[in-house]
């Protein structure tokens, strides 16, 4: 749990980060738009949350506010609309301090007939345009795995991996770097191959940017893995999250597909070099 950063009244907005924003944002739409991707609107309040067991949502009203839109854009996948995306206000309880934010603006896109390596590219290509928006120099982009960065002996207990994770990977990751291949514990909503899922996390500067996957496409496992979840969730005191069946009916209606997650907030820190969360959004 991060410390929460304090709002002071008469906290002053940087109009030079927010046009920078703006503009970052809109050029991740026209590029998108070149791309042959749909914008659409996902609602805020929902049923289900989340389906990671380490994620905690906000309620609202007889809901929850939504921590990604991930669930309804499955649902928009399985209709029939192969390039979608959204860019939408986010909500996580428990995550506040320079580089977290309990509300944040993520960028969240799916494209059929692709897996989780066809997002590089695509991501890459986002950036880069960008950058190039706002007249900053181009980022170089590499690739490791998880084995890799652990040597090739990847923990087996999520205690010793987050730990070693933060202390020892955390710190080096300060390049844009494309890190591969996560345990198939940490598999979330992603396909599986072999011991590891295929799943793909882009750094900057020690921050993670955005999470992909190849997407599960398995309403049983889906469900399984939403059981999986209520069982850690109450094993820690916590409420489980609610299983949401629109999503795992879609799992197993849309084609081969990937998507990925982009903190708009924390790309505009990095292409800005801004330490500081509160100071590229419009704080409450």
């Amino acid at each position: 749990m991060h410390p929460r950063r304090a709002h002071v009244a008469g906290d002053a907005l940087n109009p030079r980060l927010l046009r920078a924003r703006g503009a970052v944002l809109a050029s991740l739409r026209s590029t998108l738009a070149a791309e042959g991707f749909l914008e659409v609107q996902p609602p805020v309040l929902v049923q289900s949350p989340a389906l990671e067991a380490n994620i905690e949502a906000l309620p609202c009203a007889d809901g929850f506010l939504h921590t990604s839109p991930e669930f309804a854009l499955k649902r928009v996948l399985a209709a029939g609309l192969p390039r979608v995306y959204a860019t939408t206000p986010v909500f996580r309880n428990e995550e506040s301090g320079r580089h977290h934010a309990r509300e944040f603006t993520m960028l969240e896109l799916y494209l059929h007939n692709a897996n989780y390596l066809d997002l590089i590219p695509l991501v890459e290509g986002l950036i880069v345009s960008a950058a190039s928006a706002i007249s900053v120099a181009t980022p170089v982009f590499s690739r490791t795995t998880v084995a890799a960065l652990f040597g090739g002996d990847v923990p087996g207990d999520d205690d010793d991996f987050f730990r070693r994770w933060v202390t020892e990977i955390d710190p080096t990751l300060t390049a844009p770097t494309w890190v591969l291949d996560f345990p198939a514990r940490h598999a979330a909503l992603s396909e599986l191959r072999g011991n590891v899922s295929e799943r793909l996390e882009l750094y900057v500067g020690g921050l993670e940017l955005a999470n992909g996957y190849s997407e599960l496409r398995d309403g049983a496992e889906l469900r399984r893995r939403f059981a999986e979840s209520a069982r850690a969730r109450r094993a820690a005191g916590r409420s489980p999250h609610p299983t949401d069946e629109g999503v795992i009916a879609a799992s197993d209606q849309f084609p081969r597909t990937a998507g990925i997650a982009i903190g708009i907030d924390r790309l505009v820190m990095a292409l800005t070099g801004t330490p500081d969360i509160a100071e590229v959004r419009i704080g409450s």
